[in-house]
């Protein structure tokens, strides 16, 4: 089993920034990838950016050169870093990590952004 933690969401304003992270517990060797996804209100689950064990990073487009995906191995956790927020980015963001062949999710954590 793999636990997943995220904490760093809250309300800012357009072009503000906010950091996510996700502490990561439990069986995490071997971990294939992290993620995050976001969840807007009447829409689908999407993803937002992934970072793999060998460290291959990829983003949506909708997110590229704004937001950035980190990791501290150390540490176990995961980091979304996102810079001029927009209110189209309002979402719950969710922490995710595959390890074959399961997939694990966190709680979330709400991020507003207002206009």
């Amino acid at each position: 089993q793999v636990q997943l933690v995220e904490s760093g969401g809250g309300l800012v304003q357009a072009g503000g920034s906010l950091r996510l992270s996700c502490a990561a517990s439990g069986i995490i060797l071997s971990i294939n990838t992290m993620g995050w996804y976001r969840q807007a209100p009447g829409k689908q689950r999407e993803l937002v950016g992934s970072i793999s064990s060998g460290g291959s990073i990829n983003y949506a487009e909708s997110v590229k050169g704004r937001f950035t995906i980190s990791r501290d191995r150390a540490k176990n956790t995961v980091y979304l870093q996102m810079n001029s927020l927009k209110p189209e980015d309002t979402a719950v963001y969710y922490c995710n990590a595959f390890r074959i062949p399961n997939t694990y999710w966190g709680q979330g954590t709400q991020v507003t952004v207002s206009s």
